[in-house]
């Protein structure tokens, strides 16, 4: 029995789709171990949105060639599609497998079981609505990833996942209903909605929110939470929806800038007053309501006057934290060929002021919070301490002598302790 291990770099829809993979190896007989015990074939699911992505693709080679130099890497995934070349000439690396055939990974390794140099597999993606196989159940989490949607159609200039990922395509409507039944029959009470733009999502006249609706359906699902989506794909019944139901009280909103300027060179397709707009109208209508942002600092031609006008925009509106990357030039993306680019000092130094921002916003939504009751789903016993999540997506930890695991309970919130609220059941 050939012994097997995973590791998982970049978004959810990564981690979702490795579970997936996982679970079709454990159907035909292979055992799944730890990634830092030894194994035969090491699968590392790339990630390629920034420089750091790729970085970490290299580090982790090095890593199994280390302390697993016997086994055998397969690179798979968006930094597996766009840079195949490159990665062939990495040590071990047998297999170089793009998202066209990553779902299919144990028949790839049927059709070239011993290559002699890497096997590269990494052609076009296809545009039609698509199936997956169930997850693998991970008892040992309360929350589970279900992608429901893939590749891109907006193509901005600083990105390059339509290239990776292809162009936008939405999975079969019944077959993420029997994904969400089969979890939340192993006992997940969270469901995160995953995808590369799940705005977009469309399947026999479905949209987003017509998955939400009958998911809610389902006996068991407490919670269905929508990952990462961008302003201009959702819905104004989603707010009106939200709170009232299943639907987490939560949205992460890329802003990417608050400069209308930058936001024309990059092809977004809003100005920050509809963006502004938009989030205040989220802010309005769901009580309690976290909003979280992305915001890519140093863009080729960003001045001083463009970056405080993000900064300016995440201090003044309703957003409650901030993700900041760092530009970098991506090899299939348009704003790589501009020669006005900005100096590394300037972009740590700007992008240290939005974190510190970002920090400043959590606390006052903390605070916002303090003295309230929210219900809180337990995840694990840490420190002496059990931690959870609320549906609007705050760490709590409480004291508390019974078993909590994988329960959703009322919790007054008391005190506020580093990036966590403190409080009783």
């Amino acid at each position: 029995m050939a012994k097997i291990s995973f590791y998982t770099l970049g978004c959810r829809l990564n981690q979702s789709e490795t579970a997936s993979i996982q679970n079709s190896f454990k159907a035909q007989g292979y055992q799944v171990v730890d990634f830092n015990k030894p194994s035969d074939i090491v699968v590392i699911n790339t990630c390629t949105v920034t420089e750091g992505g790729d970085a970490d693709t290299r580090r982790l080679v090095n890593k199994v060639n280390r302390l697993n130099p016997k086994a055998r890497i397969a690179l798979v995934g968006c930094q597996a599609q766009v840079q195949k070349e490159k990665l062939a000439s990495m040590p071990n690396v047998s297999w170089i497998v793009g998202n066209n055939r990553k779902m299919d990974l144990v028949s790839v390794f049927q059709e070239h079981p011993n290559p002699t140099s890497a096997a590269v597999v990494a052609g076009a993606m296809d545009r039609e609505p698509f199936v997956q196989p169930v997850a693998g159940v991970d008892y040992k989490l309360t929350r589970a990833n279900i992608k429901i949607q893939d590749g891109c159609d907006f193509f901005c200039s600083f990105c390059e996942i339509p290239y990776a990922r292809g162009r936008a395509r939405s999975r079969v409507f019944e077959d993420i209903m029997l994904e969400a039944q089969t979890l939340t029959g192993a006992g997940h009470k969270e469901i995160i909605l995953t995808g590369i733009n799940i705005g977009t999502y469309a399947h026999d006249g479905k949209d987003l929110l017509d998955v939400v609706k009958r998911m809610e359906l389902i006996e068991g699902l407490e919670r269905i939470r929508i990952s990462s989506i961008e302003p201009t794909t959702i819905s104004p019944g989603l707010f009106d929806h939200m709170g009232q139901g299943k639907l987490c009280r939560y949205l992460h909103i890329p802003l990417q800038s608050g400069a209308d300027a930058i936001l024309n060179q990059m092809k977004r397709k809003y100005s920050s007053q509809e963006f502004k707009a938009f989030i205040q109208e989220a802010h309005y209508k769901v009580p309690q309501i976290c909003i979280g942002t992305d915001v890519i600092v140093g863009f080729p031609g960003e001045t001083d006057e463009h970056f405080d006008q993000s900064a300016d925009l995440i201090r003044e509106e309703p957003i409650d934290y901030v993700h900041v990357f760092s530009y970098s030039p991506r090899y299939m993306a348009q704003s790589r060929t501009r020669d006005d680019g900005i100096s590394s000092h300037i972009i740590s130094k700007r992008s240290q002021i939005l974190r510190e921002l970002s920090l400043r916003k959590r606390r006052m939504f903390y605070e916002s919070l303090l003295g309230t009751t929210q219900k809180v789903l337990f995840e694990e016993a840490k420190g002496g301490f059990w931690v959870g999540l609320t549906d609007n997506y705050v760490k709590i930890k409480v004291k508390d002598k019974r078993d909590l695991q994988n329960q959703i309970l009322p919790v007054k919130l008391e005190k506020i302790e580093g990036q966590c609220l403190l409080g009783q059941v």
